[in-house]
């Protein structure tokens, strides 16, 4: 047994200590003027059965201890409720080559990635995530999981230092992505590309196309602007750019054309992470909309609200204390 509400205890114990305060004291005042008489006494409380007046009294203070009871929330016992947990399966293979530290989208490509799969994640409802980390290599960072907690502590640490292979390989992050899906069944498993687009290897389109095939669907976001930017190199002295071998300033494009042709051969869509969109909320709403399988069923105990029985208590014990008479059935009236 529980409440709801514990700190209405202190107003009930308030309202006990005030009753037996008041009962005490009209035992003692029961007479109304001190020094009268037998007979004036007689004649005033003659028309009054007094062991009904008791009652009718006690009636009152039951009522109101019983509605002081309901007001507490009293729960009783437990509640079977079965729930059922309806998801898809969702991979994000996130590009965390240098490129990514390009500042065309701000703070960067790599941060603004980042913010938006978060909020993603944050707005997840019985989905199970899972997270590729990719450059010229692709690692599977984050088994697939429903701890969301877990999942933005993982996305936090990602930066674009944690694979020395440097490159960008959307074939080889595909591939990765797609082994990290651990159930049989393709119907209910959306793979996230989340990239700037430069394919260094060529061979993502026919892997989307597979894996299509098989009933999944592949996403991909581009990260990053058409005019394209310098990428910044970490020096604690001066700000430096990335050059090629020749010396020359490299400027990193989103290529959005690569992107669009996995997403149409994956039979799923294209999304764009910039400064002036709700991309994330696009991507949602897609995701939303998916047919999703049940992914567990449990049941689990609650207490059950039981303020009902002490409040039709208080209302009968009021109503007998109300209706109660107190009139004296033969009436014996001295002169």
């Amino acid at each position: 047994m529980a409440f709801r509400y514990p700190y209405c205890f202190f107003l009930l114990g308030l309202f006990i200590l005030l009753w037996v305060i008041w009962s005490f004291r009209s035992k003692k005042q029961l007479i109304l003027f001190p020094g009268m008489s037998k007979k004036v006494q007689t004649h005033l409380f003659s028309s009054l059965d007094m062991l009904r007046l008791t009652w009718k009294n006690r009636f009152f203070f039951w009522g109101l201890l019983f509605l002081g009871l309901a007001i507490l929330g009293p729960q009783i016992g437990t509640r079977i409720k079965p729930v059922e947990r309806k998801g898809v399966d969702l991979v994000f293979a996130l590009d965390t080559s240098v490129s990514m530290d390009a500042t065309d989208v701000k703070p960067s490509r790599i941060a603004k990635a980042k913010f938006e799969i978060s909020r993603l994640i944050r707005g997840l409802k019985g989905d199970r995530v899972g997270i590729i980390v990719f450059a010229g290599s692709s690692h599977l960072y984050l088994p697939m999981t429903t701890d969301y907690e877990a999942a933005q502590l993982f996305l936090n640490d990602i930066d674009t230092q944690m694979i020395p292979t440097q490159g960008t390989a959307l074939s080889t992050a595909l591939e990765t992505g797609l082994s990290a899906f651990t159930e049989e069944s393709e119907k209910y498993k959306v793979l996230i590309l989340v990239t700037d687009g430069e394919d260094h290897e060529g061979k993502a389109i026919d892997i989307s196309r597979k894996a299509a095939e098989t009933g999944m669907s592949i996403y991909t976001v581009g990260v990053g602007s058409k005019t394209g930017s310098l990428i910044p190199i970490s020096n604690k002295n001066s700000q430096e750019y990335k050059r090629d071998k020749t010396g020359k300033l490299i400027t990193t494009m989103l290529n959005e054309s690569i992107l669009k042709e996995i997403a149409d051969a994956g039979r799923g869509h294209y999304f764009r992470f910039s400064n002036n969109s709700d991309t994330a909320d696009d991507i949602a709403y897609a995701i939303d909309h998916m047919e999703k399988r049940i992914v567990s069923t449990h049941e689990f105990s609650e207490y059950e609200d039981r303020y009902q029985i002490p409040t039709l208590i208080s209302l009968i014990l009021f109503f007998i204390g109300l209706v109660l008479p107190t009139k004296a059935e033969n009436e014996n009236v001295h002169d």
